[in-house]
């Protein structure tokens, strides 16, 4: 049994699957509902559902952003705590990859905020990076569009951006309607668990460096220790 998982964005993805790929169920839970606060009650609750336990997750997957500081460190906190106490393998995979994904064929520039100006870009076709992920200000951004014939453009940036890259010249039917967060299903179908638990590995899953974006109000200080506390104790013992 896999159990994926983002919070690069406000909004969880949580996706619980077999180990052949099969999905029981995909839930989104978004804002005004703070993930420092659901996301052990709605990982226990997508289990209960299906009559499953902790014990029986075989494997964990986590999206790595680039996206919200605290979401990533939520989410990243919870999945190494748990996969310690059961003694199970993570795999960590781009959350702009998992976008990607989903947006299917042809090129797709799959887009997050670093901040107000700026965004992260990963240039995927048929699912294939075409170079590394990278930030660049928004102007730049409607210039490489113009000049990616068929390109989409998806992902959490559309929600603030959509109207000032169509006033930079971006035609409309480049800025996709979804998806806009990124799926914990896509990320399941791209990650390679390892085949064991391998302590250090799971413990140096980090997003890569420079992919995160601080200016994240989601949780106070002290909401913030709080989840980057040891998760497994404010889940249920599995």
């Amino acid at each position: 049994m896999l159990l994926s998982l983002d919070t690069s964005t406000l909004t969880l993805s949580a996706a619980l699957l077999t180990r052949e790929g099969e999905v029981l169920e995909h839930r989104l839970v978004g804002p005004p509902k703070r993930q420092s606060e659901i996301l052990p009650g709605e990982l226990e609750s997508l289990l209960a559902a299906h009559g499953r336990t902790l014990r029986e997750v075989t494997g964990f997957v986590v999206g790595l952003g680039p996206g919200s500081f605290t979401g990533l460190r939520i989410g990243l906190s919870t999945v190494k705590g748990l996969a310690w106490a059961l003694g199970v393998p993570v795999a960590g995979v781009s959350s702009l990859a998992a976008l990607a994904h989903e947006a299917g064929e042809g090129p797709v520039f799959a887009c997050a905020v670093v901040k107000k100006g700026e965004l992260y870009v990963g240039r995927y076709e048929g699912g294939r990076l075409l170079q590394p992920e990278y930030s660049l200000p928004l102007a730049e951004l409607a210039e490489a569009l113009k000049a990616a014939p068929g390109a989409r453009l998806v992902g959490p940036a559309l929600v603030d951006y959509r109207a000032p890259l169509e006033a930079l010249g971006v035609p409309a039917a480049v800025l996709a309607e979804g998806p806009l967060v990124p799926s914990a299903v896509s990320l399941a179908r791209l990650a390679t668990l390892p085949g064991r638990f391998d302590a250090q590995a799971v413990f140096a899953l980090e997003p890569p460096p420079g992919l995160r974006r601080r200016r994240e109000p989601e949780v106070s200080s002290t909401a913030r220790r709080r989840a980057e506390g040891p998760p497994q104790g404010r889940l249920k013992e599995p």
